[in-house]
């Protein structure tokens, strides 16, 4: 049996500080766009969230890190310039990354799996905005909740999430309808056929889907 889902949230800070994030493992490509950056932390998230999913796919699978061949590909037009992240030679492993301003996190799974984090800092959420992402039940009950804009936070990265997951598009998330599910979850729960792996911290909004229970790394 594979093992099962791995998730795994973290800074980028701590990423960097590992002893074993060395650039070296990340293909050319990668460190060539990571050179275009001009923001540094820009870099760095970029720089992290590429080695933690290598790290997250090497305990996924009870491998080196070095031992992986890293890739993208475009689920629209097919090319490897860009895309969903994946392991060239392991067609069986799904792999999922996302960063925002100095927290990443990383997924690696036997299943296709989705993650996606917002960084909770000062920001508000604009009205006409809801219609965009939400669907009119999703809406009302973020404009319900005590804090609305972290629980308009908490849709939005469930539905990056199933983005990457590969069951939407940034066109059908008006009518992807998630208000079943609550807005101040527990750390894990089920709805359909996904399993959810859910967080909030105090500096950010974490979500991982997968048609299989998810482990927290």
């Amino acid at each position: 049996m594979p093992n099962p889902p791995l998730a795994v949230l973290a800074t980028t800070a701590d990423v960097l500080a590992r002893p074993d994030a060395d650039e070296r493992l990340l293909a050319p490509y990668e460190r060539e766009r990571a050179g275009r950056f001009r923001r540094a932390a820009d870099r760095d998230d970029y720089l992290a969230a590429h080695l933690l999913v290598r790290f997250c796919a090497a305990a996924q699978l009870g491998v080196d890190p070095a031992d992986l061949a890293f890739g993208q590909r475009c689920p629209g037009c097919g090319s490897d310039a860009h895309g969903r992240p994946l392991l060239t030679d392991r067609p069986g492993t799904w792999l999922s990354l996302s960063h925002t301003n100095g927290i990443i996190a990383a997924a690696a799974a036997p299943v296709p799996i989705g993650v996606d984090v917002e960084h909770l800092g000062p920001r508000t959420t604009d009205p006409a905005s809801l219609g965009h992402v939400l669907t009119p039940a999703e809406a009302a009950l973020v404009r319900a909740h005590p804090e609305p804009t972290r629980a308009f936070l908490r849709q939005w990265v469930r539905k990056e999430a199933l983005i990457k997951l590969g069951r939407a598009t940034l066109d059908s998330l008006p009518g992807l309808d998630l208000s079943a599910l609550p807005l101040d979850p527990p750390a894990t729960h089920r709805h359909e056929d996904l399993y959810y792996l859910e967080l909030t911290t105090p500096e950010a909004v974490f979500t991982a889907a997968a048609t299989l229970p998810i482990t927290l790394g």
